[in-house]
This record gives structure tokens, C-alpha cells and sequence, in this order.
């Protein structure tokens, strides 16, 4: 089983997937990426899974994300399922589904849990910067759907803190004050925040959501 962590680079692959072959990080480019990974193709939470990401489709476009979803079925089968979530979630889909049948790419990212499913994937996620680097990993169980709102929550601090030296508190959203990192001394963050800063106890420092800088 893989053993990914934050900071290490996305392993590449190429696979065959519901819109051709792709190569891996030929795909994402310079943008942002989401691998996604669910259980079985023709289930009632996986559909309503993506039918929600198709559905946020211009949330991740404004954030330069994107969107590669894959399962252990094969590209007849996700071309077919497409036709079903696009009926019953009113959208359509509008990224790869990759038909990961020999496992390839499911093993090497750890998305089979033996003790769980030795066959099928959980609901894992990646969250996969520019540099390739991996920022963020989420796995559900097979009986509870992700939460897509928290998704673009993650993406948005994961952006917002790469390139200011901030960091998002508990149950931040965009819009909110953020934190300024202990490694900016008072001098410093004179500077660096023109809307000045407020000091709660000397290591929590709070201040205005810097501009996005990208």
C-alpha cells in the first residue's frame, strides 16, 4: 500500500479514462488538481458524488483546479454511468473518469483499504499543487459522500496561505481574518499588512484576508 504524504510529489501515470488516454501531469499542466477516487461506478452515493463536482465546475475553474475522479471500472462503464448522473443530478459531467481496472493507479496511491474493501476504493482525495507537490489528503468510507463545499474551502487556504505568509483558522471561509504566521515578527507584519493587524496573545496575530495573489 502507498505511503503518501503531504509534500511529496503526485506520483505520474498515464491511464485510460472516460475522455481518452491522459498522462497524469500533462493533464493538470501549471493548474491546481483534485484525484478523486470512488468505490464503484453505478451506486447511489458515487453518483450524487459526481454530479456534485461537475455541478462546482465553475468554483474550480475560478480557482484554476482540475478535476480527475476515478474507480476500478472500465470506460464503457463510466461513459455509460455518465448518462445516469448527468439524468439525475441535472448537470453535466465535464471531466475524466479514469477506468483503473488493473489497479495501477489505485495502488499507487493507497486508495485500496484491505480492512475496508480489498477490491473497490474508498473515497480518497488529493489536493495537488503546481509543483506537483500533494497539499491535502481527505479518505471517507464508502458510506458517507464528500462534502464539496470543504473541498473549495481547502483550496482556497491552500492558496491564499502559498503565496502570503497567513494561515487560515478553525472554520474559515473565504472572506474571513486569517492569522499571521509566528515567523513574521510586529516590524514585519507593519509591512506586510497595510490594514494593520490585531494582537490577541502575542503568537496569535489577526488580520484582514490579504488579496489572492497567484
Amino acid at each position: 500500500m502507498s505511503d503518501l504524504k503531504l509534500g511529496d510529489i503526485a506520483p505520474d501515470f498515464t491511464a485510460d479514462t472516460s475522455e481518452g488516454k491522459i498522462s497524469f501531469h500533462e493533464f493538470l499542466g501549471d493548474s491546481w488538481g483534485i484525484l478523486f477516487s470512488h468505490p464503484a461506478d453505478y451506486t447511489p452515493v458515487c453518483t450524487t458524488e459526481l454530479g456534485a463536482a461537475a455541478n462546482y465546475a465553475e468554483e474550480f475553474k475560478k480557482r484554476d483546479v482540475k478535476v480527475l475522479a476515478l474507480s476500478v471500472d472500465g470506460v464503457k462503464s463510466h461513459k455509460d454511468w455518465i448518462k445516469d448522473i448527468n439524468e439525475t443530478q441535472n448537470t453535466t459531467v465535464n471531466f475524466p473518469i479514469i477506468a483503473d481496472e488493473d489497479k495501477k493507479v489505485s495502488d499507487l496511491y493507497g486508495m485500496i483499504h484491505p480492512k475496508a474493501d480489498s477490491t473497490l476504493t474508498v473515497r480518497s482525495v488529493f489536493v495537488i499543487a503546481p509543483d506537483k507537490s500533494i497539499k491535502m489528503t481527505l479518505t471517507y468510507p464508502a458510506s458517507t459522500g464528500r462534502n464539496f463545499e470543504e473541498l473549495l474551502r481547502v483550496i482556497d487556504s491552500l492558496q491564499l496561505t502559498a503565496y502570503n505568509k497567513v494561515a487560515t483558522p478553525a472554520n474559515w471561509k473565504h472572506g474571513d481574518d486569517v492569522v499571521i504566521s509566528p515567523s513574521v515578527s510586529n516590524e514585519e507584519a507593519d509591512k506586510m499588512f497595510p490594514k494593520g493587524y490585531k494582537t490577541v496573545i502575542p503568537y496569535l496575530r489577526t488580520t484582514a484576508q490579504p488579496e489572492l495573489k497567484k
